[in-house]
C-alpha cells in the first residue's frame, strides 16, 4: 500500500512538472487572422457606422481581462448626420464573442 501511494505521488508530481514547465501554446497566424476578421466584422456592425473600417491595430488585452479593443471609422448613415465621418470604440468580449461599441469621435 505504501509503495502504491509513493508511485501515485511520483506520477502526480511528474504530471505537475510537465504541465507547468511546458511553454505556453501560441495561436497560429491563421487563428490570429480569423480573430482579427471576426473582431473587425462584429465591431463594424456594433458601431452602426456605414463602411466601418479598423483604424490602426487591434489592442489585445491579457486573457485575464478577456477583451480586444478596436477603433472603427466610417460614416454616420443617419440622414440628419449628413454622412459625416465618425469613430467608434469597440470592446470585443473574447469569451462571449460579442462586440460592444460607443461613439468615440474625439479619439484620434
Amino acid at each position: 500500500m505504501v509503495s502504491s501511494s509513493r508511485c501515485l505521488l511520483r506520477l502526480l508530481g511528474a504530471v505537475a512538472v510537465i504541465h507547468f514547465a511546458s511553454p505556453a501554446l501560441a495561436a497560429s497566424p491563421d487563428a490570429w487572422a480569423a480573430h482579427k476578421t471576426e473582431v473587425v466584422s462584429k465591431c463594424s456592425a456594433a458601431s452602426g457606422l456605414k463602411d466601418g473600417k479598423l483604424v490602426g491595430a487591434l489592442v489585445e488585452y491579457d486573457d485575464s481581462v478577456g477583451y480586444t479593443a478596436a477603433l472603427i471609422a466610417g460614416t454616420y448613415p443617419q440622414q440628419h448626420m449628413k454622412h459625416q465621418p465618425g469613430r467608434s470604440l469597440c470592446l470585443f468580449d473574447k469569451r462571449a464573442r460579442t462586440a460592444h461599441a460607443a461613439p468615440a469621435d474625439d479619439l484620434k
